[in-house]
C-alpha cells in the first residue's frame, strides 16, 4: 500500500481536512490509483477529533466507501496547528507525560476503529515520547502509565470489533527516542504486559533515520530482533550537504518547523543540534565532514545543483520491507522550500512522488 500523509494540506478543523481530501486527494487517486482502493494517510488534529460526532463520522466513512478509499492509518503526532503557525519544538507538545496526549490518542483510536476495514491492521503514529531537552528517565513512570492507559483502550476496542490497531512511536532527531538503539532500550525498560506490548510499535521514518546516519538493514534488524513491530514506513528524504556551503544552508532557514542537524565529524563521531541556525552558529569554525538536516525534500530528488538528499536511504530500505508494508510519503515542507525547489503545484508534486515510489517498490520486489 502506498499513500501520502494529509498533513501536507493546511487545515485544523475537520471540515477543512475533509475538504482537502475531497479536492487534492481525489485528484491524486485519479492519477495514481484510478481503479484500485486508495489508502488515506489521515492527519487529525485534536480540534478535528473534538468536532467529529457520530453523524460526521458516518458521513466521512460513507464518502470513503463511495470513492473507493479507506483509512488504514492516522497521524496523531501534531496535536495542535501544524502548518499555519510556527511550531518548532512545540510540535511535540503535549508529550507522553501529559494526560492531554492520552485523551487525544484514545479519541484517535476510537475513530480509527470505526473506519478501519475488517481484517486490516491499523496504526496511529505519535510523538517519540517527548523532546529530549525536556524529557528524561525520571519521567518514565508517568510515561509508562499514560501509554498503558491508551494501550488498554486499544485492547478494549479490539475485543469488541476484532480490529488490530498499533500505537506507533515515531523516532525523530532531538527526541527521547531518536536512534533505533534508544527505541529498543526503551521497550525493554518499560516492560509492558504481553497483550499490551502487541499494540505498541514503531513508525519508521526514512528521513529521520538517515539524518541519524543509521544503516537501514541494521536499524530494521535491531527492531526485528527485539520483537518490535513496524506498523508503517514514512517515506521522506532529508537535506544532505557534503561540501559545506553556508549561503546554501541559510536558504533553508524558515520559522515554522524544527530542522534538526546531525554532523559527521572527520573522526567518525556525530554532533547533534536541535535546529539549523544553532548548528551554523556553533560550527562557525570546524564544519565537519557531512551535514544531514531534517528538512523534508521531494523523494524523487537525488540532487539538484548543489543540493543533495538522502534518497539513497529510501532506495536501500525498500528491498528490506515486506511488500505489504504501508508506505506513507510525508513531504510536508512544500510551502517553505527554497523557490528553486518549488517546481510544481503541491498536488502535482505528490503525484510525482507516489509514482516514483511505486516504481521503486516494484523494482525492489522484482516486478516489471
Amino acid at each position: 500500500m502506498i499513500t501520502y500523509c494529509s498533513n501536507i494540506h493546511p487545515g485544523e478543523s475537520f471540515e477543512d481536512i475533509f475538504s482537502n481530501l475531497q479536492t487534492h486527494l481525489l485528484e491524486v487517486k485519479k492519477a495514481v490509483s484510478p481503479d484500485d482502493p486508495f489508502p488515506i494517510g489521515l492527519r487529525l488534529s485534536n480540534r478535528a477529533t473534538l468536532e467529529i460526532d457520530e453523524k460526521s463520522s458516518s458521513r466521512f466513512h460513507a464518502w470513503c466507501q463511495g470513492n473507493n478509499c479507506f483509512v488504514p492509518t492516522i497521524n496523531g503526532f501534531p496535536y495542535g496547528p501544524f502548518a499555519s503557525v510556527p511550531v518548532k519544538e512545540n510540535v511535540y507538545l503535549p508529550d507522553w507525560r501529559d494526560s492531554e496526549r492520552v485523551i487525544y490518542s484514545k479519541r484517535l483510536a476510537t475513530l480509527l476503529d470505526s473506519w478501519l476495514p475488517q481484517g486490516m491492521v491499523g496504526s496511529i503514529s505519535t510523538v517519540p515520547i517527548g523532546f529530549k531537552k525536556y524529557v528524561d528517565s525520571k519521567d518514565q513512570p508517568i510515561i509508562r502509565k499514560n501509554l498503558i492507559e491508551v494501550l488498554e483502550h486499544i485492547d478494549r476496542l479490539r475485543q469488541k470489533s476484532g480490529k488490530e490497531i498499533i500505537l506507533s512511536l515515531e523516532p525523530e532527531p532531538g527526541c527521547l527516542l531518536e536512534t533505533m538503539r534508544e527505541v529498543v532500550r526503551f521497550f525493554e525498560e518499560i516492560e509492558l504486559p504481553g497483550v499490551l506490548r502487541e499494540s505498541l510499535g514503531v513508525c519508521f521514518d526514512t528521513c529521520h533515520q538517515a539524518v541519524e546516519f543509521e544503516e537501514p538493514a541494521e536499524s530494521l534488524n535491531l527492531l526485528s530482533g527485539a520483537g518490535i513491530k513496524i506498523s508503517k514506513v514514512q517515506v521522506s528524504s532529508a537535506l544532505r550537504i557534503v561540501h559545506f556551503n553556508r549561503s546554501l544552508l541559510e536558504k533553508f532557514y524558515e520559522p515554522i518547523y524544527l530542522h534538526q542537524v546531525v554532523i559527521r565529524n572527520p573522526d567518525g563521531t556525530l554532533s547533534r543540534y536541535n535546529d539549523l541556525p544553532e548548528a551554523l552558529k556553533e560550527r562557525a569554525g570546524e564544519r565537519g565532514e557531512e551535514w544531514r538536516i531534517h528538512f523534508h525534500l521531494p523523494i524523487f530528488l537525488e540532487e539538484m545543483g548543489q543540493y543533495r538528499t538522502t534518497r539513497f536511504f529510501i532506495e536501500k530500505t525498500l528491498p528490506l520491507l515486506d511488500n505489504k508494508m504501508l508506505l506513507e510519503v510525508e513531504t510536508y515542507t512544500w510551502e517553505v522550500l527554497p523557490p528553486e525547489l518549488q517546481m510544481e503545484t503541491v498536488t502535482q508534486s505528490i503525484i510525482r512522488e507516489l509514482k516514483w515510489l511505486k516504481a521503486q517498490r516494484d523494482e525492489a520486489n522484482g516486478r516489471p
